[in-house]
């Protein structure tokens, strides 16, 4: 997109650039679920056009193909099939839009747009163009040199000034002690900051690419986007938990009588409690329905915990008692004093009534925070 934006014709002027996240099991989704948009303006449409084609064909068509492996994911990766599309007029369809955060769009289903150029791409470059922006976020994103490679030099000290900037979001995950700006991986992108605020974003990325160890850049700029909106998520699902399975790799599956979540490992704090609910125990939660139809959980609340039961204690000799069987009562396991069957019931010490989700960096780019987030915050 900057390159494209930098060799526009002299008579287009540019207006807002948008990048979208998108359902984020598409099979044939790009590297961080995304598209971008962006709003041209010209009083010459055939020159514009014109460009456009040509622009396609040496720069986006030849990576029609490609296939880079992931260092992140087992997931099958398929050949790149770029799209790019052209509406004369400024569209928005909430409902379309919707339905490309929360399943899969087929390239038949699209609007038709005035132009259009490739394949599958087509349909995250539409959903951009059709997001209606009721919500919104910003991101500086700023490019390595080209031929760069290798690990990215970014400032620690402007790192943790932006950090601690006030309209700055997940920028650090305190949890594992580590920067979230620069992506993983392969990627052109050295680093890419969030905020609430375009002006914060500007500010930002400027106090870090002025950084004394900041490695030079090629370009930057500023999106608006979906991020941090929640526009993905329906309303909160209860349910009673009816029983608690942790699997392989230490994901953990929470089965109700109607639904399936899952928790995953790295959601930190949030899969620990997981593991600790127990048959009874009513939660509320918040997430996408993966392809199986599991919910993926980004934000959970206990609403009721089943008390925790246990054997009282022998009043001789402060010792566990044990049943002796069926009707027969218990005894002391010490010092053999016997009583009536009974269990005595206590709290759980666990947190209720409050909305817990993953670290941030286990968070979907559309989720967000709860400490911004006045709907999670009041527990409603």
């Amino acid at each position: 997109m900057y390159r494209l934006l930098q060799h526009l014709p002299s008579n287009v002027d540019v207006g807002t650039v948008r990048l979208v996240r998108l359902w984020p099991f598409a099979v044939q989704r790009t590297r961080g679920n995304a598209a971008v948009a962006v709003e041209l303006k010209t009083d010459d449409e055939d020159t514009l056009l014109t460009f456009l084609d040509s622009y396609w064909r040496d720069v986006i068509q030849p990576l029609q193909g490609a296939i880079e492996s992931s260092e992140h994911s087992s997931r099958q990766q398929y050949p790149s099939d770029p799209g790019m599309v052209w509406f004369r007029e400024t569209v928005s369809d909430a409902d379309f839009y919707r339905r490309g955060l929360r399943e899969e769009i087929q390239l038949e289903e699209l609007p038709p747009a005035h132009k259009s150029w490739g394949g599958i791409g087509r349909i995250g470059a539409t959903l951009a163009i059709h997001w209606p922006c009721e919500s919104k976020t910003y991101e500086a994103i700023a490019w390595r040199m080209p031929h760069v490679a290798g690990q990215r030099q970014l400032d620690e000290k402007a790192t943790l000034d932006i950090d601690q900037l006030e309209g700055t979001f997940l920028c650090r995950d305190d949890r594992l002690q580590s920067s979230l700006l620069a992506p993983r991986g392969n990627s052109p992108v050295l680093f890419g900051i969030r905020t609430w605020e375009e002006k914060i974003a500007r500010h930002a990325a400027q106090t870090l690419i002025e950084g004394k160890m900041t490695e030079p850049v090629s370009g930057w700029m500023i999106f608006e986007t979906n991020q941090a909106t929640n526009d993905h998520l329906d309303e909160p699902i209860e349910c009673i938990v009816e029983h608690i399975e942790t699997i392989k790799g230490g994901h953990t599956i929470i089965k109700s009588e109607t639904h399936q979540f899952v928790a995953f490992r790295e959601s930190g704090n949030l899969a620990l409690l997981c593991q600790q609910l127990k048959s009874g125990d009513v939660i509320e939660c918040l997430g996408l329905i993966a392809p199986d139809q599991s919910i993926h959980i980004e934000f959970m609340r206990i609403k009721h915990l089943q008390p925790q039961r246990h054997r009282p204690l022998c009043p001789v000799c402060n010792k566990s008692m044990a049943s002796m069987g069926a009707n027969q009562g218990i005894r002391c396991k010490k010092c053999g004093h016997k009583s009536e069957d009974n269990w005595e019931e206590r709290e759980r010490n666990l947190p209720q009534h409050v909305w817990i989700q993953p670290s941030p960096s286990s968070r979907r780019h559309l989720a967000k925070p709860i400490s911004v987030d006045e709907t999670r915050q009041n527990n409603i």
